[in-house]
């Protein structure tokens, strides 16, 4: 059972991209305004790109300075960039409306692996908490050199698809509850806010408890999502909770929240970024900016919503 539950999991990480399923138009192409190296570790130096907000936007909502964006990509932690051309969309869209994106690398802890087991989990378990590492690191360097970089540390917002999703709930929830982890930050930090795009928490002491309130949290997931699972997947006190079951713990805590449930979708909804913009507006707008607990919890069945290509199934990534 132990090793079934672990095999989905794993699964569940080993994704690819599904962010391109279409032709992209040429002028959805945008440049990193600067590019600047973060960390280096052992195995790879690690940069992180800024797209400054478009020239002409508006930068200001309400007499306040519109949140820089931090992007964590998607790849199962076996592949992915930083600056793939299917995210530039987004991008764009952000930047020409005042918004500051700073797009980051991260270390792919399960590159190469191809099968699993009982011990996977502890691989998995790193893996994801090498990249809530380097999210933490890009963040102190930020910090650090906010001045230059003309960022307000206590006005960014933290974001990722799929593996990156993963990233940024991780990461919520290590500051949350004052973990290890979360002390490579400033004491008393913690993010304006999270957007997960088909996220989930990997938990070894079974259901997700927050000792202190996360910050305001959008979450976007697939009710069919068989990659990232949209509900759970435990045994005993180990647990891979996806946005279908997070919800309900923001719900008993009574968190400030934001849950699309997008009926019937699959893991596409890892790639729906540029389609769901106008639900992270508003989120950011009122939940962050303006500092109001707006509790939304939707169940959407849009035919606009971007479908992309790409594994949806553990038979589609296994072969079997």
């Amino acid at each position: 059972m132990l090793k079934k539950i672990l095999t989905l999991i794993a699964a569940a990480m080993t994704l690819s991209l599904v962010c391109t399923a279409a032709e992209k138009p040429a002028d959805d192409f945008i440049s990193p305004d600067a590019t600047y190296l973060f960390a280096k570790r052992d195995t790879c130096d690690l940069f992180l790109d800024i797209y400054n907000p478009a020239k002409g936007s508006q930068t200001i909502f309400e007499g306040k300075e519109k949140p820089t964006v931090i992007f964590m990509f998607g790849g199962g932690f076996i592949r992915g960039t930083r600056d793939d051309e299917s995210y530039h969309k987004w991008f764009r869209q952000l930047t020409e409306n005042g918004y500051r994106v700073v797009s980051i690398d991260y270390r792919l802890g399960l590159k190469g692996s191809d099968k699993v087991g009982i011990a996977q989990v502890n691989v998995l378990d790193k893996a994801i908490h090498m990249a809530v590492e380097d999210l933490f690191s890009a963040t102190e360097f930020i910090i650090d050199n906010a001045s230059e970089l003309g960022i307000d540390p206590d006005n960014m917002i933290i974001s990722g698809s799929s593996a990156g999703a993963i990233t940024v709930m991780q990461a919520e929830y290590e500051i949350a509850n004052k973990t290890r982890w979360a002390s490579a930050l400033p004491e008393g930090f913690n993010y304006a806010g999270v957007m997960s795009f088909s996220g989930a928490i990997l938990s070894r002491e079974g259901k997700v408890e927050y000792k202190t309130s996360p910050c305001p949290t959008l979450m976007l997931h697939g009710t069919s999502d068989e990659l990232v699972p949209y509900k759970q997947i435990a045994f005993f006190n180990l647990g891979f909770f996806g946005g279908g079951k997070l919800v309900e713990r923001f719900q008993k805590f009574g968190l400030n929240y934001n849950m699309y449930h997008f009926i019937d979708y699959g893991h596409e909804i890892a790639a729906s970024m540029s389609t769901t913009l106008d639900l992270q507006l508003r989120f950011i707008e009122t939940n962050i900016m303006q500092g109001k607990k707006r509790i939304v919890e939707a169940w959407i069945s849009d035919p606009d919503v971007f479908k992309g290509e790409g594994p949806q199934s553990r038979k589609e990534l296994y072969g079997k």
